[in-house]
């Protein structure tokens, strides 16, 4: 996962002197949040002012991002007045797993899959990341079902592989300064620790609200992953890999140079076990793979700064 600073506004910059977002990245955000249940059926969505100066680009490129989501069906009421409202029954479609099937971002992809996983009596999620960003937000889909009596798992089992703090990363890493790169881990270090809190309180508060049997579990790699790996409920796994390219981000009210990866946007591979030799090989491979990690060269994890 990319280790992306807060969205800041722009604070009397001009907008020239940041990074300029396409109108379909805006969507692709956008569209990230309301399949993952951020924006919910029937809210509001910011002004498109608003949207600008979040996203840093001019309006309308906001008004073609949304015009996008509403050729999806996921928004109603676009205009150039009030802000559009999210489709009271959004169009959450399954990532198609089997041969032949497209991969899709990891925020358009991973949280109907999990979603879909938490029908299950028995829920195991087995994730491998740089961070759990995208899990984190990926769960509250199915939170959001729980809590609307849609979904009633028994058990939820969660396993989480992340990189240590005790290594050198990879990646973030600033391209000339070698002090700056310190500030990068100390950045993705405590967005590791507080997104994995986050995920660990959301899971284990279904335990007093539904008395679901919830355990959720983390451990630290020795190595920077350079892809992310989803194992849901023995059947699917979900692949993508970490493309780390050279980005500007703002970092301390200063713009770095870095070789990063945007996570988020990383393309998911699915594949699942009875679609076939290849497919039914990757998931159970998969999950060698990951239980040999967990089992060996990883150590414990302290969600701690």
């Amino acid at each position: 996962m990319s280790v992306d600073p807060e969205h800041a506004s722009v604070n009397g910059r001009k907008r020239s002197q940041r990074p300029q977002k396409s109108h379909r990245e805006v969507a692709d955000e956008l569209r990230a949040r309301i399949r993952s249940g951020v924006l919910r059926a029937g809210q509001r969505m910011p002004t498109q002012a608003r949207l600008a100066d979040e996203f840093g680009v001019e309006r309308g490129a906001v008004r073609q991002a949304l015009r996008i989501l509403q050729s999806e069906h996921l928004l109603t009421d676009v205009s150039k007045g009030s802000p559009a409202t999210v489709a009271p029954n959004p169009d959450v479609r399954l990532l198609p797993a089997g041969p032949g099937a497209p991969p899709q971002p990891t925020m358009v992809a991973l949280a109907p899959r999990t979603a879909a996983a938490f029908a299950a009596p028995h829920v195991e999620i087995d994730a491998l990341c740089l961070t759990s960003v995208s899990l984190t937000m990926a769960i509250g889909e199915p939170l959001r079902q729980i809590h609307a009596g849609r979904l009633k798992p028994a058990k939820v089992d969660l396993r989480v592989l992340l990189p240590s703090r005790d290594i050198a990363l990879a990646f973030p890493a600033a391209v000339d300064d070698a002090s700056a790169t310190g500030r990068l881990h100390r950045r993705w270090l405590a967005q590791r620790n507080a997104q994995g809190q986050v995920l660990r309180h959301s899971l284990l508060a279904l335990r007093a609200t539904h008395g679901i049997d919830v355990n959720v579990s983390f451990r630290a790699l020795p190595f920077t992953p350079p892809v992310k790996l989803y194992l849901l409920n023995g059947t699917e796994a979900l692949f993508a890999y970490y493309t780390v390219a050279r980005r500007e981000r703002e970092i301390d009210h200063e713009y770095l140079a870095m070789y990063d990866a945007e996570g988020t946007r990383s393309m998911l591979f699915a594949f699942e076990q009875g679609a076939g030799p290849r497919d039914t090989t990757f998931v159970e491979q998969s999950h060698l793979w990951f239980n040999a990690l967990w089992e060996t060269i990883s150590t414990e994890l302290v969600l701690t700064s």
